[in-house]
């Protein structure tokens, strides 16, 4: 799992301080370190007898999760002890990257679209009357072709076949919300404007052989038999214009969108889908990739950006596990997207489109929450520090003691995960030193693998032999007998 190294420019830069220039150097050589945490390292043996005595599987990423995790712990504390909270404007920002991405793209997008929606009202009656749009009620006698027998359903089409002689345009409203059996029987039947191929075929053909205000015959579709009235244009003027106005607003976009990629001439390169797949494999093993998927005039997309992407999307869209098994065909429309938004951000900063002041001040109390609700879980926020140390250093001691007492008990199901959102995550490694060395993973994964084996024939050959008799084998031997007791002795 790689982080970014922050080495003496950076550090200089951030926090005015110099760094040791063979850092890198030394900690990679250094193979009896996992890793390290501003002043705390976490040795091959600790990190070994931890997963060795877990119950979590001896993998290569779950070792690398679990350093990972350990890095986020310490580094929190380590700010802790020095009085720092993150709360810095820049700092949040930077970490909230994709929230203030966010704001900065419907900032951008409220300027070129406010020409979008807006359509011909005059001509829209003609719109509706050619099907660009559809609205209909309908009454709906249910009769699934599954789980019924033909019997059950010509009775309920003869029942509606009773209902149709009753119905006209003036009263098919009133009459589905006496008969209709679905959920649109509240609005009289009304299932709003939809566009073409929004509704099953026989359904869809049946409003289109109608004229705005024409009721149908019966029509069967696979949940049962319908009376259709298409509305007439009056009845859905409003709704009409509003849903026209949305398609318009859609259209524009993609017709906005497709000409900005053009224009940029974004490129998919060769090798792309692979080198996706690897990073959803492994996402922290290409945090620091700079392997390049996407051209565009003046800038490109890199795996390591793709990670900070795909970090920023939703944990419900499991975009790891899709990715992983997405075909390779699929991955370059992904990518294009991925550039889309790249592009959105960079018109976005070339007309100076900012975020909503209040917006942006809600995402950064978000991050300092964060922060905050991670360092109390702990206990190594600067107030529970300072109250049992007096100076950095003994806060320092007592913060890392703290982080490895937590993760003992972590590590053994024995307490609740903390989680260290990734912004926060990310804001950590920015500011102070932090590393996870690949050779230190493999050789504390060889030694836990050696210390499960150890465990695991112990618990074999203290299990007391079964009196069961195992399938095609000879019976286990019995217990011995219990000795009789002997006779009390008289006095």
């Amino acid at each position: 799992m790689k982080r970014n190294v922050i080495l003496a420019t950076t550090l200089a830069a951030t926090l005015g301080i110099a760094a040791c220039d063979g850092f890198k150097e030394a900690l990679t050589a250094h193979v009896d370190v996992v890793a390290r945490a501003g002043t705390q390292e976490l040795s091959v043996t600790r990190l070994a007898d931890l997963l060795g005595n877990a119950k979590v599987p001896l993998r290569k990423d779950v070792a690398n999760a679990v350093a990972d995790i350990w890095v986020s712990y310490q580094l929190l504390g380590y700010a802790g002890a020095h009085d720092d909270t993150l709360r810095s404007e820049k700092l949040a920002d930077e970490a909230m990257w994709s929230a203030v991405a966010q704001e900065k793209s419907k900032a951008f997008y409220e300027r070129v679209s406010k020409e979008w929606g807006k359509v011909d009202s005059a001509g829209l009656p003609a719109k509706y009357a050619a099907g660009e749009m559809y609205a209909a009620r309908h009454i709906l006698l249910m009769s699934p072709r599954e789980g019924m027998s033909a019997k059950s359903r010509d009775s309920v089409r003869k029942e509606l076949e009773k209902i149709r002689k009753t119905v006209t345009a003036a009263n098919f409203a009133d009459v589905a919300k006496a008969k209709s059996q679905d959920g649109s029987k509240a609005n009289g039947g009304a299932l709003g404007v939809f566009a073409p191929g929004a509704m099953v075929p026989e359904f869809e053909a049946a409003v289109k052989a109608l004229k705005p205000g024409e009721v149908s015959g019966i029509v069967e579709t696979q949940f049962g038999f319908h009376l259709i009235k298409r509305q007439s244009y009056d009845e859905v003027a409003q709704e009409f214009a509003a849903a026209y106005g949305q398609i318009a607003t859609q259209n524009a976009e993609s017709l906005y969108m497709a000409a900005m990629e053009k224009g940029a001439g974004v490129e998919v390169k060769s090798g792309a889908s692979k080198t996706v797949k690897e990073v959803a494999q492994d996402v922290d093993a290409h945090r620091d990739n700079s392997s390049t998927l996407v051209t565009w005039k003046g800038g490109k997309l890199t795996a390591a950006r793709l990670v900070q992407w795909m970090a920023a999307m939703p944990p419900q869209a499991r975009i790891r596990e899709q990715l992983a098994q997405a075909p390779d065909t699929a991955i370059p429309y992904f990518l294009k997207q991925i550039a889309r938004n790249e592009l959105v951000l960079r018109a976005a900063d070339s007309v100076k489109a900012l975020p909503d002041t209040a917006a942006l001040g809600n995402i950064r109390n978000a991050f300092y929450g964060q922060v905050a609700g991670a360092m109390s879980e702990l206990k190594v926020s600067p107030f529970f520090l300072k109250d049992s140390a007096k100076t950095v250093a003994e806060r320092e001691r007592l913060a890392a003691a703290r982080i490895d007492a937590y993760f003992d008990l972590l590590l053994s199901e024995k307490a609740p995960f903390v989680n260290v959102p990734e912004p926060i995550s990310s804001a950590l490694r920015s500011k102070y030193e932090a590393r996870v060395v690949a050779a230190g993973i493999e050789r504390a994964l060889e030694r836990a693998t050696k210390i499960r084996q150890v465990a695991d024939s112990t618990r074999a050959a203290q299990t007391p032999p079964s009196a069961v008799p195992l399938p095609g084998g000879a019976p286990a031997p019995a217990a011995p007998a219990p000795k009789p007791a002997e006779p009390a002795k008289k006095p």
